[in-house]
């Protein structure tokens, strides 16, 4: 839910990237995309987070090109 990001465990403060999935199904559980950007933004500092809802494909262009930037992978 919505107040993932501000419990700020390691997955939220210490990830190279925080990818926050499922963004299709915020309305249905009453989170805000919003506030979750916020808080990303408030724990992560200059850390990269982005949004993305796998069943659309919606942020995966993003994703591959951040792990092919970060020498991780090359498709």
């Amino acid at each position: 839910g919505e107040k993932i990001p501000r419990k700020g465990g390691p997955g939220i403060t210490k990830s190279d990237l925080l990818i926050i999935n499922k963004t299709d199904l915020a309305p249905m559980v009453g989170a805000n995309l919003d506030v979750m950007d916020q808080d990303a933004k408030r724990m992560r500092g200059e850390k990269p987070f982005l949004f993305s809802n796998m069943k659309t494909q919606d942020g995966l262009e993003e994703i591959i090109q951040f792990i092919e930037k970060q020498g991780l992978f090359k498709a």
